[in-house]
């Protein structure tokens, strides 16, 4: 695939603004596209790109050097990491093209294992990003970080407010399973979270995320595709969104949120959406995206290749129910202190069953030691039925 073509090459000003890199900043080891240098997508482990496609959003595009990157490449990290910037997008004169283009990018780069870190960019953007899992014909599991539900209706155009509507609605579906974390009540209608109850999605109220941020860990573990919103942070933190609001996430819970994404060995692509850089005329918004990178960076470094338990150095714990008719299987990783939940599914006509493997807590193994099935597992459980 010609990636070259899809991207415009950073301008000779910012590379030489920014040239007098020390040796453990992270742009000291990047490769970046210039004018006469594109990156080599061999042994790339993450490769970044900015989507300044906002036909579909309130908030506008920027023509000078993204902020973000002249951050995030001042920032000292402990290893050389494999990770190549392709530049920015070319927008395309038909919206329907950019979009397949941006798929046929994250479909290419997904299948290479390079992880893509989108920056955008309306949040319809991701629409783009869960085609190109679709046209794999892959199950993915989704987790949106947002303080609102973006349904649209039936009739709506793709937009920031429609994008979920339109993913949860493509035919076939690819979405196994979608988390939303961190929505404001009043910005949701309860119809809305009633429904998503009745299609076992996971829905995180703002209030409860942050009384259990460690809850976010195993969410994570379960994810391929993070998309965030940064209208979800609070406006004291990123004021360069125009849905931005008082409330919502602290810097520090969105550097946490990921991290431990970058830790989850399932994910594979990352979207950023909706920074806008008119707004941002002190800079502080695209220094808090650049750290919440490096910390999807630092999670990255220590990710342990434990994708599903490996059964013999887990020690395993039974918990049987009093109605005799269910027991879960819970596995802790003698490695890493993981725990996961075994859910048994058919897999063929003779009716004999597997273990799904689904990331979960400490929390729900107590949950279940008190008599109560763990909402992750009773969700999944449905999904298979």
């Amino acid at each position: 695939m010609n990636l070259r073509s899809f991207f415009k090459p950073h301008a000779s000003s910012f590379i030489l603004k920014n040239k007098n890199w020390e040796t453990t900043h992270i742009g000291s080891f990047i490769q970046f596209h210039s004018s006469d240098f594109f990156p080599q997508i061999k042994e790339s482990k993450i490769a970044l790109f900015n989507v300044p496609e906002y036909e579909g959003s309130q908030n506008s595009m920027n023509n000078e050097n993204c902020k973000i990157r002249s951050f995030l490449y001042s920032f000292h990290f402990k290893i050389n990491l494999q990770i190549i910037d392709l530049g920015i997008f070319n927008i395309q004169k038909q919206r329907k093209d950019t979009f397949q283009s941006i798929q046929k990018i994250c479909e290419f780069l997904i299948e290479q294992n390079i992880i893509p870190i989108i920056i955008g960019g309306g949040h319809d953007i991701s629409y783009a990003v869960y085609k190109a899992y679709a046209s794999q014909n892959k199950f993915i599991t989704m987790t949106n970080v947002d303080s609102k539900f973006d349904i649209g209706t039936e009739d709506d155009n793709l937009n920031s407010s429609s994008h979920l509507g339109k993913i949860i609605a493509h035919k076939p579906s690819a979405l196994f399973h979608l988390n939303h974390l961190a929505y404001q009540s009043y910005f949701v209608s309860e119809l809305a979270v009633e429904m998503f109850d009745k299609m076992f999605f996971d829905t995180v109220r703002l209030g409860d995320l942050k009384a259990n941020m460690h809850e976010i860990e195993p969410i994570m573990r379960n994810s391929d595709f993070l998309n965030f919103d940064i209208s979800s942070i609070q406006y004291q933190f990123a004021s360069a969104n125009i849905y931005s609001s008082p409330n919502g996430l602290t810097g520090e819970e969105a550097c946490k949120i990921m991290r431990y994404a970058g830790l989850s060995d399932k994910i594979t692509s990352l979207g950023l959406f909706e920074y806008n850089q008119n707004l941002d005329k002190n800079g502080q918004t695209a220094f808090l995206i650049a750290e919440m990178i490096w910390y999807f960076l630092d999670g990255f470094n220590f990710r342990k290749n434990e994708l599903n338990p490996d059964v013999n150095n887990c020690t395993k714990f039974t918990v049987a129910f009093e109605d005799g008719k269910n027991e879960i299987i819970f596995y802790r990783s003698k490695t890493t202190g993981r725990w996961w939940m075994g859910v048994p599914i058919n897999i063929d006509a003779h009716q004999s069953k597997k273990n799904y493997f689904v990331a979960c807590s400490y929390a729900d193994y107590e949950k279940a030691n008190n008599g109560d099935i763990p909402q992750r597992w009773l969700k999944t459980i449905n999904k298979f039925k």
